[in-house]
Parts: structure tokens; C-alpha cells; sequence
């Protein structure tokens, strides 16, 4: 089985990231991450990535007719290795190796664990998952099970509070702010972040936590896009608000649901909480309408951001 937050590697030696449970036509939904290059692992941009397929390996482009949306995918038979992010945290655990980025990490999972938290719950991904980290890599943690990812922050509060963590210095949002080149403001980015207690430093090295639940959204459908909206409406239901999907219950005419594929605004409203949604509307023939945010990997002019009780 494929989850999101695995990596998996062609014979060519391009590594994804995995985006979606499972398979759809026999191919893995995912996003070109790394290549293999002579001085080791190359990361690529959104841009880049699409270029080197567009010029190189066609054969990875791909069109979801369930999603109605274009990302890159590979087929099941060019799959040379599956990255699993619990296997490769427990391996880094029990060999104990000594890179500095490994060792923050291993630490890390000292203080989780001294606090309640299984090791069984959770991975690594990002570059630490194929061993492409270097001395400045942040570490990406993968946490399983809605529960056990609201006990990761509910302990990372703790350790904050404790100083045995680190908040985020504003060097840290600005950088993460620019990266993510949202739709919202600086100030709006922070006040929405800030709140999640998803992120913070070890050793003054960043991570944060994301939550692999399991669960797929709307995956009996085949959704067609029917044009960008922008609306408000009231959070009725946030329960799934960290997962990937991110699914915001709302209570609005034209839609019942948010669904939020890009993790700059997972987490980002709470129930009761009035929002405004910027993002494509998708219907199903006689089935429900949906909100999508993320339709595209750098959501360009989509968003979601709390309005009443803001600031």
C-alpha cells in the first residue's frame, strides 16, 4: 500500500513523493522531488521538475480524470523502490548513525517518546527519508493516527513551554512564509501558523509535524472543475483538519465541504470559526459539490483564512 509522505524511486533514478492512498490505473499520484545526479541527490523545484519530465520522461505526466487535475505519476511496473517513512525512522533509531541532522532527529524522538508517544506512530520524510540531508536540513516528521498527531502537539506545547524546544525565530516564518508564496499577507500567514504548534526548533533546527490518517476523501467520485470561487461561510466541522486531504466542513449553499491539498493551510480554521475560501469549485453529476484549495502544487490565489476573530 502507497501513502502519502512514501517516496518512491524509478530505474531512472527520479524520486516522488507520493500525494495519494494507493493506486489509480495501475500508477502511484505523486510529485517529483529528487534525481539522482553524479554529486548525489538533486532536489527540484515545481518548475524544474515539470520541465525535466516535459523534456526527459513524458511518461510520468499524467491527467486524474478522478481529481480532474494534471501531477505526475508512475506506474506500479517502474517502481524500483518503496520509501516508507516508519521503516526508515525505526532503522535510523536502532542503527543510531551519527549525522547531525540524524542525531537532532534522534533526539527529537527521545523527548516524544519520554512524553507518551509511541515510536510506532511515526516517520521521517523529506530528504532525511533517501539519505540526501545535509547539515542545514529540516527534519519532516509523519506522524499515523489522528489521535496520536493531536498527542504530538499536545507534547510539543509542553516542551515549548519547558524550553526544552524552540520557537521559530521571525528569520524562520519570513523564510517559510516566502517559500510557501501564499496568498496571504505576512501578518495573516503568522497569526494562522503560529497557532497550530505544528512546528518548532531542535537545537535550532526546524521541524514539523504532518498527519497521515488514512483516509481518502472523496475518492468514489470523479470530480469536474466548474471555476474558481471566493466565499465565507462558518467551520462546522475541522475534525479533519490536519489531514491530507485537509477536509473543513462549512455551511454554505454552494458547498458543504473545503478540501485543501497543500499544507499551507492545513489546520488552518478551528469549528465555529467563520473563514473565507478562495479556490475551485467541483461538482460530481448528481453527486455533492466541493471546495478545492490546492488544485494546483503552488495554489496560486488560493486560500483559506479565519475572518472573524482574526488578530
Amino acid at each position: 500500500m502507497f501513502a502519502a509522505k512514501d517516496f518512491v524511486e524509478t530505474r531512472e533514478g527520479l524520486v516522488f513523493a507520493v500525494v495519494d492512498q494507493g493506486a489509480e490505473e495501475g500508477r502511484v499520484l505523486c510529485f517529483l522531488r529528487y534525481a539522482a545526479s553524479r554529486d548525489g541527490w538533486r532536489k527540484y523545484s515545481t518548475d524544474q521538475a515539470n520541465r525535466l519530465l516535459e523534456q526527459s520522461y513524458p511518461e510520468y505526466l499524467y491527467y486524474s480524470r478522478r481529481l480532474d487535475a494534471h501531477l505526475h505519476a508512475v506506474p506500479l511496473r517502474r517502481i524500483a523502490r518503496h520509501y516508507r517513512p516508519r521503516d526508515v525512522l525505526q532503522e535510523i533509531l536502532r542503527l543510531r548513525k551519527g549525522h547531525p541532522v540524524q542525531r537532532d532527529l534522534m533526539e527529537l524522538c527521545r523527548l516524544y517518546r519520554n512524553h507518551g508517544l509511541e515510536m510506532e506512530h511515526l516517520g521521517v520524510t523529506g530528504s532525511l527519508l533517501i539519505g540526501a540531508q545535509n547539515d542545514r536540513s529540516d527534519i519532516d516528521l509523519v506522524v499515523y493516527g489522528r489521535s496520536n498527531f493531536f498527542q504530538a502537539r499536545k507534547i510539543t506545547r509542553g516542551l515549548l513551554q519547558s524550553r526544552l524546544l524552540q520557537s521559530l525565530t521571525d528569520l524562520h516564518w519570513q523564510e517559510n512564509f516566502e517559500r510557501r508564496a501564499c496568498a496571504l499577507t505576512l501578518q495573516e500567514y503568522l497569526w494562522h501558523e503560529r497557532r497550530k504548534v505544528n512546528k518548532a526548533l531542535i537545537n535550532d533546527r526546524k521541524f514539523d509535524l504532518s498527519l497521515v490518517s488514512g483516509n481518502v476523501e472523496g475518492v468514489s467520485f470523479q470530480y469536474r472543475k466548474h471555476g474558481k470561487v471566493t466565499l465565507q461561510a462558518q467551520v462546522t466541522d475541522a475534525c479533519q483538519g490536519y489531514d491530507y486531504p485537509a477536509v473543513f466542513r462549512i455551511d454554505h449553499a454552494m458547498a458543504a465541504v473545503c478540501v485543501c491539498y497543500t499544507a499551507t493551510y492545513t489546520g488552518q480554521a478551528v469549528a465555529g470559526e467563520r473563514v473565507e475560501i478562495s479556490g475551485h469549485l467541483e461538482r460530481v453529476e448528481n453527486g455533492p459539490s466541493r471546495i478545492v484549495v490546492g488544485s494546483s502544487r503552488e495554489a496560486e490565489g488560493e486560500y483559506i483564512k479565519v475572518i472573524d476573530g482574526y488578530g
